[in-house]
């Protein structure tokens, strides 16, 4: 029977040689995030970049729906992969993190495919009601997970998909011994999408775990 494969650094370094290769100005963005100490734990880990990058140019993703941006890599890894016409609205609610993002869209000549609005994201959502998407990514304060997903159903052409980050939580959220807060919030918002009639869903253990779902 097959199992999945422990990935060491060093299997790390194999996968990365023969895969995708980042995009100079996504490099630069991690190497930038590097500085900042702990809130880099907020980046997407480029595996997610590369899962991101081929998903969207498999399912002819056009439309897309960023909610949380931070310094702008999973921002840019969706806008690379967009065909020229494509879109992507990002929400954040972090003006000088949103500067610094817009800085690296404008130098990698991105800044024409991706639109930005600052302000609380659940606010944004509500003004975006009559729009509808290809995909949207979630990937912000883990509290309102539940509440972005909602919205985000309802802004989702037949067909598309939801991609949410940070599911498996660290791996905390199997051990059910643990009580934190985020890891309860988490836990349980895994068990609401999974009984969830409206989507076929799966987990993926890249990163800190990503959720995607596909509305029927």
């Amino acid at each position: 029977m097959g199992a999945n494969l422990d990935i060491t650094e060093k299997l790390q370094k194999y996968i990365d040689d023969f895969g995708l290769k980042l995009n100079p100005i996504q490099q630069e963005i991690i190497d930038y995030n590097k500085t900042l100490g702990e809130i880099k734990r907020m980046q997407i880990d480029p595996t997610q970049c590369f899962f991101l990058h081929l998903i969207i140019k498999i399912s002819n993703i056009k439309d897309v729906l960023e909610i949380g941006t931070f310094t702008g890599l999973s921002a840019l890894s969706i806008s690379l992969a967009l065909p020229d016409e494509g879109k992507l609205i990002a929400l954040d609610k972090n003006e000088e993190t949103n500067k610094i993002a817009l800085n690296f869209f404008k130098k990698a000549k991105q800044d024409h495919k991706i639109k930005t609005i600052i302000k609380p994201a659940l606010e944004s959502l509500v003004e975006l009601k009559s729009k509808k998407f290809d995909m949207i990514f979630i990937d912000a304060d883990k509290m309102n997970y539940k509440e972005y997903y909602e919205k985000s159903i309802g802004l989702l052409k037949k067909g598309g998909l939801i991609i949410i980050d940070n599911v498996l939580w660290h791996g905390e959220v199997a051990d059910e011994n643990n009580y934190d807060k985020f890891t309860v919030y988490i836990r349980e918002f895994n068990r609401l999408v999974s009984e969830d009639k409206r989507v076929e869903q799966i987990i993926i253990p890249l990163g800190d775990g990503m959720t995607v779902c596909r509305l029927l």
